[in-house]
């Protein structure tokens, strides 16, 4: 039988004789870090794709996650095995907005509603995920474009001119002081 060359691993540069069935495309070590290392390049290679650029966003993606999710019941709320390891959610996080604030904080009986709640998005979003049961952002993001909606119809109710469908007139809401 012949002998197996040995090759530099690619990440720790030393030299290392590759598994026997594997020996032609083998470039890393059997290591831990090396082959961290060879899976980070190998995904890095995966993405750089032009054909899997999108392939873990959109529509049909949202569908397989909730689909599972409807099968795994109870998943999310497991116990770690590992204290090292940490729990890496199905979607993305949600980015910090930071709002400046420009006026007086205790001039609170001038601020509309809007406005104070604008300074409380992660209370809105852990709001709607309590009481609808949802945690992906799409679904978050569905439910406030919904109740966003809803507001706007409340505070700015419009009248339809009876014959004109796409005429709508504004019933005179002033703002208060004017």
């Amino acid at each position: 039988m012949k002998k197996i060359k040995k090759i530099r691993c690619r990440h720790c540069r030393k030299m290392f004789e590759p598994d026997c069935r594997n020996r032609d495309r083998q470039k890393y070590c059997n290591k831990a870090k090396c082959r961290k290392a060879s899976k980070a390049a190998s995904q890095k290679k995966w993405l750089g794709k032009p054909e899997n650029k999108g392939h873990f966003k959109g529509a049909d993606h949202v569908e397989r996650v909730k689909e599972w999710r409807r099968n795994n019941p109870g998943y999310s709320n497991r116990p770690v095995p590992d204290k090292d390891k940490t729990q890496v959610a199905l979607q993305d996080p949600l980015a910090d907005q930071r709002v400046e604030i420009t006026s007086d904080i205790n001039d609170f009986d001038v601020k509309a509603l809007q406005d104070s709640l604008k300074l409380q998005q992660f209370v809105i979003v852990g709001i709607i995920s309590h009481f609808t049961g949802y945690s992906l952002q799409d679904d978050i993001a569905a439910t406030l474009s919904h109740m966003q909606q809803s507001g706007q119809d409340i505070l700015y109710r419009q009248l339809h001119i009876q014959g004109e469908r796409y005429d709508c007139k504004n019933p005179g809401i002033t703002p208060k002081g004017s």
